[in-house]
């Protein structure tokens, strides 16, 4: 399901390559110039790193995608549940508390931060539309996937049969041990927690699953979701993780561009 390129700053998703017009990926840690807890491939502005390691990164990451002039749209991201339909007048403009980003204008590629928290990266096949996802704990209980999915209906006239849909690497249910409160925010947004919980000596809360949910409660067919299986907490020497690491650390880029 799952592809590193040759020198292992990418992961590839399967279910994209179907569709030679879309590049879809998640950074590694590998091949960047940061350092420390940013080590070494960190492309995030917003969590500590030297601005201009991390400028070096994104152009490093430009050069590694198709096309001659791909803008990188980042959002400061908030665990909220906004969504932001990107166009050429707010493009570099409104990315503040923003977790979702759609557009259907080719050269863009929509990109969001995790280091944990989920990416869920999103295509539409008749309508040409993509979107990118930042679900965390907080996310998903606000159920931003649906919303996004949403946004995608009103905006575009998507329609669940028509995605395709990559949830990238993230923390596990093993790995993802929480308290009783946040089991409870879980239940009061109305998941089902025989699929998503599991009991050891704390709850353990399987965000893959809630978000997979979603998109099948909004039509996504099970076979057009790709779930990336790898765990950022247990794969730190590979991927950043907050847990791990701390929140001052590099984060994992993960994008989706619409080529021109």
């Amino acid at each position: 399901m799952k592809r590193l390129t040759s020198d292992n700053k990418m992961l590839g998703y399967e279910l994209m390559k179907a569709y030679p017009n879309i590049s879809c990926f998640s950074t590694t840690r590998h091949g960047g110039c940061s350092k420390g807890n940013y080590a070494s491939f960190n492309c995030n502005g917003y969590c500590g790193d030297e601005a201009e390691d991390v400028n070096r990164n994104r152009e490093l990451l430009r050069s590694l995608l198709p096309g001659e002039s791909v803008e990188l749209v980042i959002p400061h991201q908030t665990h909220s549940d906004h969504v932001k339909v990107v166009d050429t007048i707010q493009v570099n403009t409104e990315l503040e508390g923003v977790d979702a980003l759609v557009t259907d204008i080719p050269g863009y590629c929509l990109c969001v931060s995790t280091a944990d928290c989920v990416p869920v990266l999103l295509y539409d096949t008749r309508k040409k539309v993509v979107a990118a996802i930042h679900a965390g704990w907080r996310g998903t209980v606000a159920r931003i996937v649906e919303k996004t999915v949403s946004v995608m209906d009103n905006q575009y006239g998507s329609q669940g049969k028509d995605l395709i849909a990559c949830i990238g690497p993230s923390i596990s249910l093993e790995a993802f041990e929480v308290g009783d409160e946040v089991y409870q925010a879980f239940c009061e947004a109305g998941f089902d927690m025989n699929q998503i919980a599991r009991k050891e000596a704390k709850w353990h809360i399987d965000l893959w699953e809630a978000n997979r949910q979603q998109l099948l409660a909004y039509g996504v067919k099970p076979e057009h979701i790709e779930i990336s299986g790898i765990c950022t907490y247990h794969n730190n020497d590979d991927f950043f993780s907050a847990r791990r690491q701390g929140i001052r650390s590099g984060r994992i880029l993960s994008g989706i561009l619409l080529g021109v």
